[in-house]
């Protein structure tokens, strides 16, 4: 266990305990703009900075994805939540399943933004190659998130989110999260998991869209539901926040 739990925020007071896990490209304020429209007295949400990223960018480790769910643990272990649901988008999407494998009883339910499988995401050695360029080169950056929203999003906004990447992270954590993101596998783990688990999704994703939830995590989950937003691709907290908070405030309610 950490000596100290890994730098985050709180929002709101309410007694539905939610660690919320951020992706590749972000830190924890990625889900500043859901925050505004919470529910304060229901809910507590925990944003947690990853190693690497934020406030944690000095912090060295082994950059995977169990050991962001060790951190994830020991933040609720530091907070005195014996159990707690957990979102996750991307990255932090396969790290809230690995939460459900390695804290069993703990995890109340699990919410999945255009979250990448506990199996990986599929990737052959050719598009691994080129998202690991995105380690160096922001213009490889740019490409990936155009292609993951669908290309119909504005050059500006483009923009603004490889600066924010840039800045929000590491260069040598960024790139040595990718392969354990994108190639490792535990989905023997969760397989006929029963928490309640809601996955996300934006209908101009093109890689973790409905078909490959319906192919992987809604294989695994028993109690799985799924959802696509049509104004939506890899990014549904920028792009449609109102929606996203309204669809994770209902399943909360009545899963966790």
């Amino acid at each position: 266990m950490n000596a100290a739990p890994p730098p985050h925020e709180l929002h709101g007071s309410g007694p539905r305990r939610v660690i919320a896990l951020h992706g590749w490209f972000g830190d924890r304020t990625s889900y500043r703009p859901l925050m505004r429209w919470i529910d304060p007295e229901s809910f507590t949400y925990a944003l947690m900075d990853q190693r690497g990223y934020g406030e944690s960018r000095g912090a060295v480790g082994a950059c995977t994805v169990e050991e962001i769910a060790g951190d994830a643990i020991a933040l609720a272990d530091s907070l005195g939540w014996a159990e707690f649901a957990v979102i996750g988008h991307s990255m932090g999407g396969k790290v809230a399943q690995r939460l459900v494998a390695d804290a069993p009883g703990r995890v109340t339910a699990l919410v999945g933004i255009s979250a990448v499988p506990a199996s990986g995401a599929g990737m052959d050695d050719e598009v691994f190659a080129f998202f690991a360029r995105a380690r160096d080169d922001a213009d490889v950056r740019r490409a990936i998130i155009a292609r993951t929203t669908g290309e119909r999003l504005p050059g500006a906004w483009l923009d603004a989110a490889v600066r924010y990447s840039l800045e929000c992270s590491t260069r040598e954590a960024f790139g040595r999260y990718l392969p354990s993101w994108s190639r490792g596998d535990f989905h023997q783990k969760i397989r006929d998991d029963e928490t309640p688990a809601l996955f996300v999704v934006g209908e101009h994703d093109p890689e973790l869209g409905a078909d490959t939830m319906r192919k992987t995590v809604l294989q695994w989950f028993r109690n799985a539901s799924l959802v696509s937003f049509a104004n939506a691709g890899h990014y549904a907290m920028d792009e449609t926040p109102l929606d996203l908070v309204a669809t994770i405030d209902r399943f909360l309610r009545t899963a966790a």
